[in-house]
């Protein structure tokens, strides 16, 4: 039998709520560590005005909170206030927006594995989880980690972190806030469709059986799973085909008494995390629970390159995040037809997704070359075929976009004294 709290009632409703359809989380739980890479790439510093900026910035924008039913605050920014000297949490709770909060600490590494992890912060969390729900907020997060390797994950790491999340989640209800129970599997890596539906399949089931252990109402809980996807090495499937497995491993693993499952977009690029949900959404299949999204990077990138940390460019960083929104809650409904469509929005987010090393992809184009007895490109002066047309591998594109670029004898535009900016992998230095 599920723990019956006094907050029994008000969990239930508040994790239905997040789950309206039409609506989804913004994850702003960025640590501060996180939201200074962030920063970084747009070359703004990171101190606490700027991230206050940062997160007015979004909370602010005309139109959106009516597309999100809940936002993951970081300890920070749950205390914050605008600029105006309004809170945060106000600002939410005016627009129909149930502030959530992260309280796991991060991971560690699990010993007796190959360097996988397990996560830590259960100390103490009663406490905190009582103080920030006097501040306001109504959910939680708890973020695991778990890899796709030869031997990975090991079931003592799919064992640990399952039990940490229930752990987690039973205090969360006891103090009332919904729990958010994230067991990421990562993308990296280059393994098929297939093993990452076999793997997030083992670790759900390992989830739920947990959950149940620990006495937790599901009811007033949700999941925040990855979309089972191809690794970040491997060929891309399209979206109807990770509908497809999605759907298939919720279907075997997750019950029907789950209100919704908020999915993590692991790295995807906007438009295709969108696209993801969306096919989803528009698949015919039994699905009891609403399916929606809990996104970071995938609802802030765009608005986070148009800001650039200037406050002439808010206007326009607005623009590009109510696109992102609006464009995620349509996909909830199985109606996006993929019309917010920006540079930044078919960026991949994942790093390995475009480099692990440039060396890796300029070998794979020079043996191409070699092996079609193919000339170097009209015009370009490199001597060696790997360091012909470095061009094509503008910054976060698809690798097999490159490769047919790097291919097409009419499209090498490689010539001296054009400017290097786009051209981020000049010399020996990897990406990061």
């Amino acid at each position: 039998m599920p723990f019956r709290s006094k907050f029994h009632d008000e969990l239930i409703a508040n994790a239905a709520y997040i789950g309206t359809p039409g609506k989804g989380i913004l994850a702003a739980d960025e640590s501060t560590g996180t939201i200074g890479k962030r920063l970084a790439g747009i070359n703004v510093e990171n101190v606490e005005a700027n991230r206050r900026a940062l997160r007015e910035l979004l909370f602010c924008t005309p139109g959106a909170l009516q597309h999100l039913s809940g936002v993951i605050l970081f300890e920070e920014t749950l205390y914050q206030k605008t600029a105006a000297g309004k809170p945060f949490v106000d600002v939410l709770k005016e627009g129909g927006v149930l502030p959530g909060i992260k309280v796991d600490k991060g991971t560690v590494e699990l010993p007796g594995t190959n360097g996988e992890t397990t996560t830590q912060g259960l100390d103490g969390l009663a406490q905190r989880c009582q103080q920030y729900y006097a501040a306001g907020a109504r959910f939680a997060k708890w973020r695991a980690v778990l890899k796709i390797g030869q031997t990975e994950p090991s079931q003592l790491a799919i064992n640990e972190n399952a039990n940490g999340l229930a752990h987690y989640a039973i205090i969360c209800q006891e103090n009332g806030l919904v729990p958010i129970v994230e067991p990421e599997v990562l993308i990296d890596g280059s393994h098929d469709i297939e093993r990452c539906a076999d793997v997030t399949d083992r670790v759900l089931a390992a989830c739920y059986k947990a959950l149940n252990d620990h006495h937790v109402l599901l009811e007033g809980s949700l999941l925040k799973p990855n979309m089972v996807t191809p690794g970040s090495e491997a060929e891309k499937a399209p979206p109807e085909v990770v509908a497809e497995y999605t759907v298939r491993t919720l279907q075997r693993t997750v019950p029907a008494a789950v209100p919704a499952v908020v999915f993590l977009s692991g790295g995807q690029g906007e438009e295709e995390a969108s696209l993801n949900l969306n096919a989803m959404n528009k698949l015919n299949a039994k699905k009891p629970w609403t399916l929606t999204f809990s996104f970071g990077r995938a609802l802030q990138q765009s608005a986070l390159k148009a800001w650039e940390g200037k406050e002439e460019n808010v206007k326009k960083a607005r623009a590009a995040f109510l696109a992102r929104c609006r464009a995620n809650s349509e996909a909830t409904l199985g109606t996006y037809r993929g019309a917010a469509v920006g540079d930044s929005a078919l960026e991949s987010l994942h790093l390995l997704s475009f480099i692990k090393s440039r060396k890796v992809y300029m070998r794979m184009i020079s043996e191409y070359c070699l092996a079609k007895r193919r000339p170097h490109r009209m015009g370009c002066t490199r001597s060696k075929a790997s360091d012909c047309c470095l061009h094509v591998f503008s910054f976060l594109k698809p690798l097999d976009w490159a490769m047919n670029c790097a291919l097409e004898e009419s499209e090498c535009k490689l010539q001296r004294g054009r400017s290097s900016r786009n051209y981020p992998f000049r010399g020996d230095e990897d990406l990061y």
